[in-house]
C-alpha cells in the first residue's frame, strides 16, 4: 500500500461546547496551544511527517476560524493542484434522500461524504480527530493494517482508569485482534482507548455505513442520519466481523478537548513531558511574523513559556503566555494560559485561569484562585472568553465563566 494512495479524512467540525466559551467564536480545532500553535497543527504536522499528502479536511463549526488558521495547507505543503489539502463543508440540498445541513457525529458525517469516499477508492482511508496533542508516524499504523489483513485498525495510548470512561476503551488478543470495544464506559476495565485515529479499508467502511443506516431508525429528509459518533455503531460493527486490529501509540498523547486536559497538556509542555522543539518531528504552522519577546528587570519569569512579541514587566509562574500578551509591572500570572494579545494591568491577579485573545484584566483585579483538588477539574477552572474586560478591582472568582466582549465591573 503506497502512501500515494492514502486518504486522511481530519475531523474538525465540532462545535467543541465543552470548552464552553472559549469556543463560542472558533472552531475548537482553531484553539491556540502552547502559545505559538493551534491543536488542528498537531493532525496536520503528523499528516506531513508520516508523507500523506491527500486530506480532507471535515468543517462546519465557525468554519472561518479555522480556514484562516490553516491557510489553504501552505505550511505543510499541502497547497497543490493534485491531492493536497481539500475542504469537506456542509451542504443544503433539495433532494429527499440526501443528508444536508450539519453533521450530528463524526460516523453521520462519513455517511453524508460515503460517495466522495467510494468515487475516490483509495487503497485504505485514515479518519482522525483535530483537538489531539501527540507526536505519531501514521505509516507505522498503515504498515500494522496492511501486514494484518485488517478491515479496521485503531491506533491505542493508555491513561488512567478515570480518565478511561470519557474514550473508547479497547482490549485486544497478543497477536493484535480487538475482542472488545466499549464506548465511554461508565466503570472502564480496562486503561487502553482509541486515540481516535482509526485506518479503515474505504469499501467496506462504506459498505458499513450503508449497513448501519437501515439499523437506526432514520427517517428521510430529517437531516440526521442516527450514526452518531464512531463509537455508537460505526466501529463496533467492525469489531463485531472479527477483522480489527489495535495498533500501540507510543509516547504521549492527550484529548486536549476539555478545560481539565487542555490546562494539564499546557503543564506538561511546561515541565518538558511534551516536547515541540525536536528538529525530527516539527510541528508546523501558520503564525504572523512578531518580534523577540521582551523581558523586563523588573519581571520574574520561573517555569513558564513566553510567546513572541509578548512583554513581561510582572511575575510569570507555571504560564503559557500567547504572542504579543502585555503582563504589566505589579501584576502576576500563576498556572494558566494567556492566549495572543492579552493584557494583565498593574497590580492585577491571574491564578489557574485561560484568558482569550485581547482580554484585558484591569489594575488591581483578580482572576481565578487556588483550586485545593488535584488534578483540577474543569469547573475549577476560570475562563475569560475573547475581548472581554475586568474593569480595575472587579474580581472573578475561581471557576467563573467569562461570555466573550463580556465585562465584569465588581
Amino acid at each position: 500500500m503506497g502512501r500515494s494512495d492514502v486518504v486522511a479524512i481530519v475531523q474538525a467540525g465540532g462545535k467543541g461546547s465543552r470548552m464552553d466559551v472559549l469556543t463560542e467564536s472558533r472552531a475548537k480545532p482553531a484553539l491556540p496551544f502552547g502559545g505559538n500553535y493551534q491543536l488542528i497543527d498537531f493532525p496536520l504536522s503528523t499528516l506531513h511527517r508520516s508523507g500523506i499528502d491527500e486530506v480532507w479536511l471535515c468543517v462546519q463549526y465557525e468554519a472561518h476560524s479555522l480556514l484562516e488558521e490553516v491557510a489553504g495547507g501552505r505550511p505543510w505543503d499541502l497547497d497543490r493542484t493534485s491531492g493536497g489539502l481539500r475542504f469537506v463543508l456542509p451542504q443544503e440540498t433539495s433532494e429527499v434522500d440526501t443528508e444536508s445541513g450539519f453533521a450530528t457525529g463524526n460516523a453521520d458525517l462519513l455517511y453524508r461524504i460515503r460517495g466522495q469516499i467510494a468515487d475516490r477508492a483509495p487503497e485504505a482511508v485514515i479518519v482522525m480527530s483535530a483537538d489531539h496533542v501527540y507526536s505519531f508516524d501514521l505509516e507505522d499504523a498503515l504498515r500494522t493494517h496492511r501486514s494484518a489483513g485488517a478491515e479496521c485498525t485503531i491506533v491505542t495510548t493508555t491513561c488512567s482508569r478515570e480518565e478511561a470512561s470519557s474514550h473508547a476503551t479497547v482490549t485486544a488478543r497478543k497477536n493484535g485482534t480487538v475482542t472488545g470495544f466499549a464506548y465511554k464506559p461508565e466503570q472502564p476495565t480496562t486503561t487502553v482507548i482509541a486515540a481516535e485515529i482509526f485506518v479503515y479499508d474505504p469499501k467496506l467502511l462504506v459498505k458499513a455505513l450503508e449497513e448501519l443506516i437501515s439499523q437506526t431508525n432514520k427517517v428521510p429528509g430529517d437531516g440526521d442520519t442516527g450514526l452518531g459518533d464512531f463509537g455508537e455503531h460505526l466501529v463496533p460493527w467492525f469489531v463485531d466481523r472479527g477483522k480489527t486490529v489495535a495498533h500501540k501509540m507510543p509516547g504521549y498523547w492527550i484529548d486536549a478537548g476539555r478545560p481539565e486536559t487542555y490546562m494539564q497538556a499546557h503543564r506538561d509542555l511546561i515541565d518538558g513531558t511534551i516536547d515541540l522543539a525536536d528538529s525530527r518531528w516539527p510541528i508546523l504552522t501558520r503564525q504572523p511574523q512578531r518580534s523577540a519577546a521582551r523581558i523586563a528587570a523588573s519581571a520574574t519569569v520561573k517555569d513558564s513559556m513566553i510567546s513572541s512579541g509578548a512583554h513581561i514587566l510582572g511575575d510569570v509562574r507555571r504560564s503559557v503566555i500567547g504572542p504579543g500578551v502585555v503582563i504589566e509591572q505589579g501584576a502576576s500570572v500563576n498556572d494558566s494560559i494567556v492566549f495572543a494579545d492579552a493584557v494583565v494591568k498593574k497590580g492585577a491577579t491571574v491564578d489557574w485561569a485561560i484568558i482569550d485573545e485581547r482580554v484585558v484584566i484591569g489594575n488591581g483585579a483578580s482572576v481565578g484562585g487556588r483550586p485545593r483538588t488535584r488534578p483540577v477539574p474543569s469547573e475549577k477552572i476560570t475562563i475569560i472568553g475573547m475581548n472581554a474586560a475586568v474593569t480595575k478591582g472587579a474580581r472573578v472568582p475561581l471557576g467563573d465563566r467569562v461570555s466573550p466582549s463580556g465585562r465584569v465591573t465588581r
